[in-house]
């Protein structure tokens, strides 16, 4: 199925306010600058996958070969897609170091 042009902005930047927003509270709360960049690769995986969870402890060589197979099936749209999330999470961390570099202690 092919994504049309206004969809796939409306998607980028409703990922990147997604995951930025998500980073930053993370941030805050924890007050680690890289959390949500840490945890975004388990978000991109718990969306793109088909199998269960508990599938990767009981059959991890199918599991894994199918989320391989998945990732590899994936179209252009939607690598972006997930890659301007992984933008948002990481714009979170630097707009955090940044306050907390100019001296904004709630942060």
């Amino acid at each position: 199925m092919e994504m049309s042009v206004p969809v796939l902005l409306i998607s980028i930047v409703l990922f990147i306010v997604l995951f930025f927003g998500i980073g930053f509270l993370l941030n805050m709360l924890l007050r680690m600058s890289w959390i949500m960049a840490i945890i975004y690769p388990i978000v991109a995986i718990a969306i793109v996958q088909d199998v269960s969870f508990f599938d990767y402890f009981k059959t991890p060589g199918t599991a894994f070969s199918a989320l391989i197979d998945k990732f590899g099936a994936l179209a252009a749209a939607d690598i972006i897609i997930l890659l301007s999330g992984l933008f948002g999470a990481v714009l979170s961390g630097i707009v955090i170091k940044s306050l907390r570099s100019r001296g904004y202690q709630m942060f």
